[in-house]
């Protein structure tokens, strides 16, 4: 609007110029001065134009890194909706495999113990494979249920280090705007397509309790199974042979199952090992995943200027562990680690005891 009134004026401009100069040589000059005036009237709304235009995506902070997240935009809302959408399927996935080695233990693994093994070792597998099930199941259970968290919208005196662009609302420390549920999550982790739900303040323990017992669980069905695999493969090899020995459909059916339990666990438990190793590594050092990147870049910016960067939220190995399994106590290392517990994580997922001095160069 401004822009139309400031051209509006200087075309008056050059009009009243060109009336006002009279006839004869004074027309001439006139006609002159109200095309200079035309002119630079349209060469200013021009750059303006230019100047209003380029606001719209540049500034000080612009770089490439900000002009490929744009370009790329498109690909992350689909990847974010897929991801949202096929959520279900991987629950549902991990549901039916997670049945298929329970179905196959009990029909075709543990009737050859029971009538094969010694007796204190069928009580050590009845024990530690119950064990384990009850623990994958409570733990996966609890993880994909339970709320990560998110900051309340409704209070105004909520600490905050900074405002959400998307959701429009102060930001505590440790929090971070999950685009797949919409929404800001508490000491956000990441979001885990396995369980259709983010990993975060109220759901971490359980996250990495599932993950820790899945590990076992298949490290314990591939190596309790290993010779019964070894069998089962010899067998199903004697079948292509010029005279096949006369196997059951049965006994056939259970040799395919014993080599389809083992090579699920194996492959299982060395994928599994590998992403709870990292968590470990992380809950050792106070940090999440998403923490990691952006403590990785202020440690580089940091050493450029010859200073130290500290993790505030550090507390010690041993103390990180406590405090990620709520352990206040030695008994509860069984009742709140060994055993299934509901019990809930220590804070509030808002304000955190950071444990740094203030003279100490540091990211907060």
């Amino acid at each position: 609007m401004r822009l139309a009134l400031r051209w509006c004026r200087t075309c008056r401009r050059g009009v009243c110029g060109g009336v006002c100069g009279g006839g004869g040589g004074g027309g001439r000059v006139g006609t002159n001065q109200k095309k200079r005036g035309l002119g630079v009237a349209v060469g200013e709304l021009w750059s303006y134009g230019k100047l209003l235009l380029r606001s719209l995506y540049h500034n000080s902070l612009t770089n490439w890194d900000t002009a490929l997240d744009c370009m790329f935009e498109p690909v992350y809302w689909i990847v974010d909706n897929v991801t949202r959408w096929f959520g279900v399927v991987f629950v549902g996935l991990v549901i039916l495999l997670t049945s298929s080695v329970v179905v196959i233990v009990y029909l075709c693994l543990l009737p050859i113990i029971l009538s094969s093994y010694p007796a204190h070792w069928v009580a050590w597998h009845l024990v530690c494979g119950h064990w384990l099930l009850v623990m994958v199941v409570f733990h996966y259970y609890k993880a994909t249920t339970t709320h990560p968290g998110r900051p309340p919208k409704d209070k105004s005196d909520v600490p905050a280090v900074s405002i959400c662009k998307k959701c429009i609302v102060p930001k505590p420390a440790r929090t971070h705007h999950c685009s797949i549920c919409n929404t800001c999550i508490l000491k956000m982790d990441h979001h885990c397509p396995w369980l259709n739900n983010c990993v975060g303040h109220r759901n971490h323990r359980y996250f990495f309790s599932f993950c820790l017992y899945m590990m076992l669980g298949c490290v314990y069905c591939s190596i309790s199974s290993r010779h019964m695999f070894m069998e089962a493969y010899n067998a199903i090899e004697e079948l292509f042979k010029p005279s096949p020995p006369p196997f059951t459909f049965r006994e056939t059916t259970s040799h395919k199952a014993i080599v389809f339990l083992w090579v699920l666990t194996s492959s299982v438990a060395i994928a599994l090992g590998g992403l709870t190793l990292w968590h470990a590594v992380l809950i050792g050092r106070g940090e999440t995943s998403v923490e990691r990147h952006i403590n990785r870049k202020e440690s580089r910016r940091l050493k450029e200027r010859g200073k130290v960067f500290r993790n505030p939220y550090h507390q010690g190995r041993l103390n990180n562990w406590k405090f990620m399994f709520g352990v206040e106590k030695p008994s509860h290392w069984v009742t709140r680690v060994l055993l299934p517990s509901s019990h809930t994580p220590a804070g509030d997922g808002i304000t955190w005891d950071c444990t740094y001095a203030r003279r100490d160069p540091m990211a907060i």
